[in-house]
């Protein structure tokens, strides 16, 4: 049997088979091609990976992510970011990024962010005389802070299966989620500063305007604290978090922002259903995927490759981290962090590296993947809304590109970015 199965997959995904439905065929093959197994254990070991507590944090927050926008928030964050940054040099663009670190605590999604960021934001700066390309390059890289800052998904399904607290992983996305917005707007800056884009506001908002949309965003920044703070003092889990979250969205805007209306719920249902969807279809086809690898023994003879060819912690790091970057070029994100996961983990904790900080690193790298053709789910996603082609936006983007691996470089080089907020919370 052997990477028969591997083999099968990948080759799917070369004939741009849906990634859900490629793991589930190549999963399927093992059990069709003398395994011994009965056909029926995978249906089961589909059905089996559904059955996990953690893992309703997932249709929690995207139901969450989904209330708030039905319930006005997005555009207060975008009046509160405009407020902090729209008097800069290319004030719109800034707007953005920092747009995309407020959504961070909200849609949990890189790829909802992208979208939104380009329906809401693309058309306006295309209009002021923004290129594009560069339109579409700031939407689409300015996203991959949001499943970084919590409650990012990718965070939950790292936890989930590396065994690692997801508490921990959310408070050790902050300051990370802080680097990547800071040196994305330096970017923007110096680009902005070249091609003469203008800010939106002639001059720099008063203390007091800042203070009004603060007020009118504060609705949307006390849930990052709330969950935070809930998590923090042991009042609910991550799980519960979720849950909580869309319990404190839906009473925000129904009686603080009076914006959300009962008539919005099929659509907030049928929204939350859909993207949920997505991301299980891919998880229930990895837990028949996972069985495979381990009855094959795959992840430790993985962990065993990794560490017959260097043994040097650092070093292990930057060869896994280009081999993601690899990777993500070809894999959309959260296939490649599931099926991934249970294969390094076992590595790098063989050799000392925290799983915590590994888990953000890896998040961060799978997520730049999103950026990259010839898959970038994220560059697709934001040239589609805005007519870009890919050869525009790759001219566009690779400022932001390097910018971003400098980040991760960073964070491999420098661990206490990711541990020094959770071990400084939670000891």
């Amino acid at each position: 049997m052997g990477l028969t199965p591997i083999a099968i997959m990948l080759g799917l995904f070369l004939l741009n088979v849906p990634i859900a439905l490629a793991i589930a065929m190549a999963s399927l093959s093992f059990f069709l091609m003398g395994a011994g197994l009965p056909i029926n254990a995978f249906v089961q070991k589909i059905a089996a990976s559904t059955e996990s507590f953690p893992l309703l944090a997932v249709p929690f927050f995207i139901c969450a992510g989904t209330i708030m926008n039905h319930a006005g928030i997005t555009r207060r964050l975008l009046g509160f970011a405009d407020a902090l940054v729209g008097h800069t040099v290319g004030g719109l663009a800034q707007s953005n990024v920092v747009l995309s670190a407020l959504m961070g605590g909200l849609s949990a999604s890189a790829n909802a962010d992208a979208a939104m960021q380009a329906k809401m934001l693309g058309s306006e700066m295309v209009r002021r005389g923004y290129s594009p390309g560069f339109t579409a390059a700031v939407c689409t890289c300015s996203s991959v802070i949001t499943p970084i800052i919590p409650p990012g998904i990718g965070l939950i399904l790292y936890g989930f299966l590396g065994d690692v607290s997801v508490g921990r992983l959310f408070i050790g996305g902050v300051l990370p989620g802080v680097v990547i917005t800071v040196t994305l707007m330096l970017v923007v800056r110096v680009l902005a500063r070249r091609r003469n884009y203008r800010p939106t506001r002639a001059e720099r908002a008063t203390p007091p305007e800042v203070g009004r949309a603060f007020v009118e965003a504060l609705g949307a920044l006390s849930i990052i604290a709330f969950i935070l703070i809930g998590i923090r003092q042991g009042i609910f889990t991550p799980t519960e978090a979720g849950a909580m979250t869309v319990v404190y969205a839906s009473l925000i805007g129904l009686f603080w922002h009076r914006e959300l209306k009962l008539s919005a719920l099929p659509a907030i249902i049928r929204e939350t259903v859909l993207a949920t969807a997505v991301v299980m279809l891919i998880i229930c086809a990895a837990g028949a995927f996972g069985f495979y690898m381990t009855w094959e023994q795959i992840p430790s003879r993985g962990a065993a490759l990794l560490l017959s060819v260097t043994e040097n912690p650092l070093l292990l790091l930057l060869l896994i981290n280009a081999l993601l970057l690899f990777i993500g070029m070809l894999i959309e994100g959260t296939a490649a962090l599931i099926l991934l996961t249970p294969i390094l983990v076992p590595a790098v904790t063989q050799v000392g590296i925290d799983p915590l900080h590994f888990g953000i690193v890896m998040v961060v790298n799978l997520t730049i993947g999103g950026v990259t053709p010839p898959v970038g789910t994220l560059m697709f996603t934001s040239c589609s809304i805005l007519g870009v082609s890919v050869g525009t936006f790759a001219r566009e983007a690779w400022p932001f590109f390097v910018s971003l691996l400098a980040v991760l470089l960073l964070l491999v080089l420098v661990p206490g970015i990711v541990t020094f907020l959770p071990d400084l919370l939670m000891g």
